[in-house]
């Protein structure tokens, strides 16, 4: 299993931190938000190696730290190409360069890289392969706003998704989810073929919603909590933290 992670990002809401330099790399405590991801997901014996996708302006930056990390597993590092936030590819296209420049033939674990978790991706890895499906991430949010401005998804007793929302005006739910994702090597084509019929492009969850039109996806429930690092008072926030 390749382990992808989206990190291409401008981060615009926490200049002047992240103008020249790329939000995953920021410290936190003791570690950057990147390297508190890749520390857990590395451990993980189904993980063979992992993707990091990023703009052409901080790709400089991601070769650097990635000559420098101490990971078992291999990583490579894309660069996307672009140069400022207009001119983005989105994640959704970010992930089908790596899958093609990279020729991913495998099941494959996606991830945002701004966040930090307090739980391990492990049990995600074990549920996915319980279920023998592509999974995904949810989580309790009791907050309409909230809901509002994320993926939303209904799902039946076994976990299955039945409906998934793009930020909706009305959630079918309380279950939101979070920009993680396990899809299965059967799954490729479909994810190849995306945009072909009509898949949005800038977040993950697009992708997440387009599959859940076209194969069975199952839903894994945190078993703790996300930190999002989406502004300077989330940055805050998590450093007091993780400090």
């Amino acid at each position: 299993m390749k382990n992808i992670v989206i990190a291409a990002g401008y981060a615009t809401r926490l200049y002047p931190l992240t103008e020249n330099f790329p939000k995953p790399l920021l410290r936190v405590g003791g570690s950057t938000i990147l390297d508190r991801m890749m520390a857990d997901i590395d451990r993980i014996p189904a993980i063979d190696g992992h993707i990091v996708v990023t703009n052409h302006k901080f790709a400089p930056i991601f070769h650097e730290w990635a000559s420098k990390t101490p990971y078992s597993k291999p990583i490579s590092i894309i660069d996307d190409g672009t140069t400022d936030n207009d001119h983005r590819l989105g994640a959704v296209r970010d992930l089908l360069l790596a899958i093609d420049n990279c020729g991913v033939d495998d099941d494959i674990m996606v991830v945002a890289a701004d966040n930090i978790l307090d739980f391990s991706f492990a049990g995600f890895v074990d549920f996915f392969h319980a279920k023998g499906t592509s999974v995904i991430m949810r989580h309790h949010e009791p907050e309409l706003r909230r809901l509002q401005r994320t993926g939303v998804i209904a799902i039946d007793a076994d976990e299955k998704v039945l409906e998934m929302q793009e930020k909706p005006e009305r959630p079918v739910s309380h279950w939101a989810v979070p920009p993680f994702y396990i899809y299965s090597r059967a799954d490729l084509p479909a994810i190849r073929a995306c945009l072909d019929h009509g898949c949005g492009t800038d977040a993950p969850g697009n992708l997440a919603r387009y599959m859940a039109g076209v194969t069975d996806l199952h839903a894994w429930e945190m078993p703790g909590h996300r930190f999002d690092i989406g502004s300077m008072d989330s940055y805050r926030e998590a450093q007091q933290i993780f400090s």
